[in-house]
């Protein structure tokens, strides 16, 4: 069985669809540098009269897929169409959100190390950029 580290799943939502594609080299650089892998991902599109599409790695234009492919190794298909369809569910009309499962390779030494000394994670939290920020802005 494969060794990971911990896994997240992060949706980023593009209210009015305004997704550019930026994230796709950012992506990509990150996986380059061994900070994380990308297990699974999906692009939600959801209609001004609430029709839904999902995209899947395997339905990528050329283009698209040949920046991320080079990020992407082995996906494993861990997003469901139940999860899908519930990001859809939260996302307003003429909106859409990518669905992203990472692996926090780096942590995969650790995360084995921990294990074997018969420790487990109680508390993982991530903060949002927003609130770091605003609370640094708070102290200077």
């Amino acid at each position: 069985m494969p060794q990971f580290g911990p896994i997240d799943v992060q949706v980023v939502a593009f209210p009015g669809s305004k997704f550019t594609g930026a994230i796709a080299p950012a992506l990509r650089k990150v996986v380059e540098k061994g900070t994380i892998n990308i297990v699974d991902l999906a692009f939600i599109t959801k209609g001004e009269d609430g029709s839904i599409a999902i995209i899947e790695l395997s339905d990528l234009s050329s283009e698209a897929k040949i920046e991320l492919d080079e990020a992407i190794e082995d996906v494993l298909d861990l997003l469901n169409d139940d999860d899908l369809m519930l990001i859809a569910d939260s996302l307003e009309p003429g909106s859409s959100a990518v669905a992203i499962v990472i692996e926090h390779a780096w942590a995969r030494d650790l995360s084995s190390a921990i294990a074997g000394s018969d420790g487990h994670v109680v508390l993982s939290e991530r903060i949002p950029r927003e609130i770091v920020e605003a609370a640094v802005a708070a102290i200077a």
